[in-house]
């Protein structure tokens, strides 16, 4: 390669570790990390951050334990140097050129190998990739990296600035994190701890290569249907040598590895990079399919290059032909918002993720197939890839396309406004370009979405008053060059068929009162408008993208970060793991409404979680239910990032809320949902299945919290597909008096043709509050094995939201959170590895009558 070429190089391609006649290192041995000034070297782990290998030597306490939060901050104002060694063989270095490639970089670094300055970074968010073989030595090889406090980097321009921008969420007076392309969340957010890392997040890797490299493979989708898929495979090989050469290309494809099929074609490197496009058409191909539609099918796809006979280079990707559209249009109602999925509109029901971790790399392969598991278990077909965060580990993507899960990406901004200066702006194309193509091979990528709240922030929440009238006005025009220019321009030039919105919410015409009617809505009513959760049935959205309640984690979570003295709702403790502005108070408002509120901690957290649970299963059921009006309710939030009260279903551990059980529930391929209007009842049948069911029997069975039944009713129906209908309405009396409504429940069962069991679902006519639950007396049997508990549970009268806890972090129930319903057992499956035959485990149960 020619000397000018040792310029840096945006690294836009993942790297292939088994390419014949290319040998890979991965440089995460030998690693060594020192605060700058103390020269005092200890052992690192790369990837990897500062606070990770600060922790592993006990130079931190754990920062999510007790107030430990305010004893972390001062890692954040310090520089941190990270330096390793390698040994590079005479032979290794006789390869036509050596490439080094850093796949994440936190984020001011400047990188030194022998004696020379590689480059300095500047953005968490892209790669790097340098040729290196001029600077390789044969024998031992020395790479030092610098990483300068992104406190300290950055206070001079906002020191320059003259205001501070309103990023509300950096839990510092200076809002420093709006200058700094790194994952907003790690400065604090209203569920996140404030842990500004630095350090390698992402592998470093030197490959020694021959004649070309694969700088780019993108197996673009044209049109796809179930008669064809047309695609153009676009290549782009940068050639390593100094003089012309031809190689020959073989592009191969095939399911399973069976009926593999080719292309070939001679391709003259003349340039330093060539590009080449190959169509290609596949006949009757296999769809990818989102998760309850069908398989999520991949072709492995793969393109060779042989130089002289010989193998120089190749490369694997696993492609599933689809097509997605997203159908934002006007219409009679406002304007709507869907997807649609190889043309059939598809009800996105899922959730929004936030990164694993407070620090990045502790998310590991386990833990990101543990995530996936849970959202397809949880009959998800959509999560969101919030702006607040980070774009996303290739294995997340990986897990979507295997697991038929859609992803909604946002690109990374959220709830301020940021700069839009010439600096910034080309950190911020960099950024996008780099990640577009990263992506963009994904069966899972449904759509491209500019950031999270920020013209909604503009408009309503204050800023006008807030600021000058020249820096308000700068922020309007700084929104207009980042998302309505710059970022649609990026997705346009390199992802040109999928869609791009440029904010969400979307509100697309300000001037209307209801803007439910328009696009997608986040609707936090509930909760930050203290709105009862009934006010779901009625606020309906084109497309609700974002809403949420909050709940405690479970007790063995909140053991983890308390002590017994902190177990009050507003000790000191519990307050550093409450990070939103209108703290635990308010989920004692909401449950005081609904709910007898219990005295002792430990049954207020049982009661938070039931109760979150409930109330965002109410919105699930009436997005769903008002179907094809409402496409689409992703709730806020899938996870967390550390131990933490906060609006996720799945706790830190791993741990499912009664929320997750509900969205399970709440997200059945076939739903029987009842809702009161009035005097009426009313019985809905939501179903997302692609084909129709006929001759299907509905019971309506009233018992009482004894057991016995006080009235019956069948009706036959059926089910046309993929949508949502009443299939009953009459007045309440004809089921029962209005005095067994606090004591009666309906039991509602749905059968196919054969009398197959389809859905099954209880509903009570009263508040809980308002309910005369029994004391029901629970019985249990426990049989272990390994990785295995079963219990069996039965009671003669109702027990109503029973949870069942054991000491084990993470592990799996088959359910929980469930009535048990009087006179019939059921069998409860717990899954971890931690459980061992024979074991006696510490099985505590509660329903919502034992905490009375």
């Amino acid at each position: 390669m020619k000397k000018n070429l040792l310029c840096l190089l945006l690294f836009v391609c993942s790297i292939t570790f088994a390419q014949k006649n290319i040998e890979t290192q991965i440089l995460d041995e030998n690693w060594y990390f020192s605060e700058v000034g103390t020269d005092k070297w200890l052992a690192a782990k790369v990837p990897g951050t500062v606070h990770q290998d600060l922790l592993q030597h006990k130079l931190l306490p754990n920062p999510f334990y007790g107030m430990n939060e305010k004893e972390i901050q001062w890692v954040e104002e310090k520089d941190w140097e990270y330096k390793t060694s390698f040994t590079i063989s005479d032979e290794q270095l006789k390869r036509d050129e050596a490439i080094l490639s850093f796949e994440g970089l936190d984020t001011y670094a400047d990188v030194y190998l022998n004696g020379a300055l590689l480059f300095s970074a500047d953005n968490m968010f892209v790669g790097y990739k340098v040729p290196v073989k001029d600077i390789l030595r044969p024998g031992k090889n020395r790479l030092h990296i610098y990483f300068h406090s992104p406190i300290k980097k950055i206070l001079p321009q906002w020191r320059s600035n003259g205001f501070n921008y309103p990023a509300g969420n950096d839990h510092r007076d200076e809002r420093l994190s709006v200058f700094t392309r790194k994952a907003p969340y790690s400065y604090g957010w209203d569920w996140g701890i404030r842990m500004v890392t630095s350090g390698v997040w992402r592998p470093i890797i030197l490959s020694f290569q021959n004649v070309t490299s694969i700088e780019d493979f993108y197996v673009r989708q044209l049109t796809v249907s179930k008669d064809e898929a047309n695609l153009s495979i676009e290549l782009e090989l940068n050639r390593l040598l100094a003089q012309e050469v031809e190689v020959d290309v073989t592009i191969s494809w095939s399911l399973a590895g069976k009926n593999k099929q080719q292309l070939r074609k001679k391709v003259q490197l003349r340039e330093e990079m060539t590009s080449f496009i190959l169509p290609l058409k596949i006949e009757m191909p296999e769809l990818w399919m989102p998760n309850g539609w069908g398989d999520p099918t991949l072709y492995n796809f793969s393109v060779e290059v042989k130089s002289n006979g010989v193998l120089v280079a190749e490369k694997q990707q696993r492609i599933g032909l689809r097509s997605i559209r997203v159908v934002k249009e006007e219409d009679a109602m406002g304007e709507s918002f869907y997807f649609e999925v190889n043309g059939v509109p598809l009800f996105a029901k899922g959730a929004n993720y936030i990164p694993g971790d407070a620090m990045l790399p502790a998310m590991t392969t386990e833990r990101y197939e543990t995530l996936f598991k849970d959202i397809k278990a949880a009959n998800m077909n959509m999560v969101r890839v919030w702006g607040g965060g980070t774009y996303e580990d290739k294995r997340f993507y990986d897990l979507a396309d295997e697991n038929g899960i859609l992803v909604w990406q946002d690109f990374m901004f959220a709830c301020t406004t940021y700069p839009s200066d010439p600096a910034f702006l080309k950190r911020v194309a960099e950024e996008a370009e780099y990640n577009i193509r990263r992506l963009r091979n994904h069966a899972c990528l449904a759509m491209w979405c500019g950031n999270n709240e920020i013209l909604e922030g503009i408009k309503y929440w204050g800023w006008k008053k807030e600021f000058e009238p020249h820096v308000y006005e700068g922020m309007k025009q700084g929104y207009d060059q980042l998302f309505m220019e710059l970022l649609p321009n990026k997705v346009k030039e390199w992802d040109a068929e999928r869609f791009y919105m440029h904010g969400s919410p979307h509100f697309a015409n300000w001037g209307r009162p209801d803007s439910w009617k328009i696009a997608d809505s986040h609707n936090w009513g509930v909760w930050y408008g203290k709105k009862p959760f009934e006010s779901l049935d009625k606020e309906i959205p084109r497309f609700m993208s974002e809403f949420g309640f909050q709940a405690f984690p479970e007790m063995k979570t909140i053991a983890t970060f308390a002590e017994p003295k902190d177990y009050q709702l507003e000790s000191e403790v519990m307050n550093a793991h409450q990070k939103s502005s209108i703290g635990n108070a308010l989920i004692k408002t909401y449950m005081e409404r609904d709910y007898i509120v219990p005295e002792k901690f430990e049954d207020f957290i049982y009661l938070g979680l039931v109760m979150q649970g409930k109330g965002m299963r109410q919105g699930f059921e009436a997005h769903r239910r008002n179907r094809p009006y409402c496409m689409g309710t992703l709730y806020w939030q899938l996870n967390d990032s550390w131990p933490v009260v906060s609006w996720s279903s799945i706790d830190y551990y791993g741990n499912w809320k009664a929320l997750h059980y509900q969205a399970q529930r709440a997200f059945a391929p076939i739903l029987v949902d009842a809702i009161q209007q009035g005097d009426s009842l009313q019985i809905w049948i939501l179903s997302d299945k692609l084909e129709d069911m006929n001759n299907m029997t509905l019971e309506l069975n009233v018992f009482d919290f004894q057991g016995k039944m006080k009235s019956r009713k069948k009706i036959k129906t059926s089910i046309v597909a993929n949508t949502s209908a009443k299939v009953w309405e009459e007045n309440l009396s004809s089921l029962l008096t209005s005095e067994q409504m606090s004591e009666c429940y309906l039991l509602l069962t749905l059968k196919d043709h054969s009398g197959k069991k389809v859905s099954e679902e209880t509903y009570f006519f009263k508040k809980p509050k308002e309910l005369n639950l029994p004391k029901a007396n629970l019985k249990w049997k426990v049989k272990t094995e390994d990785g295995v508990c079963e219990l069996t549970l039965s009671s003669s009268q109702l027990a109503k939201d029973v949870f069942i806890e054991i000491p084990i972090q993470g592990a799996s129930f088959s359910d929980n959170f469930f009535d048990l319903l009087p006179k019939k057992s059921r069998k409860i499956t717990i899954t971890s590895p931690a459980i061992k035959k024979g074991q006696v485990l510490d099985v505590k149960i509660r329903h919502l009558q034992s905490i009375y």
